[in-house]
């Protein structure tokens, strides 16, 4: 799993994860219960991830659609 996505925007990751599975491409979503658990579902960033092959196709399908670039960070 590669890191595709970091964020505290709910929508954002919302609007990710629809783009990917018009794709084809499975998305997981983590951190949700950590940001709840701190009492605060907008202070801790979210993390959306992807399966190793599918990561460059997911990038590219989210810079395309306009997805801020520091969202998007590019880990190796």
């Amino acid at each position: 799993m590669r890191l595709l996505l970091r964020t505290t925007d709910p929508t954002l990751i919302a609007f990710a994860q629809a783009l990917l599975a018009g794709e084809g491409i499975t998305a997981f979503e983590m951190d949700v219960h950590t940001s709840i658990l701190e009492g605060s579902s907008y202070f801790l960033p979210r993390r959306l991830m992807v399966a190793d092959r599918d990561h460059f196709l997911a990038r590219a399908a989210l810079i395309d659609n306009d997805f801020p670039a520091d969202a998007c960070p590019i880990v190796p």
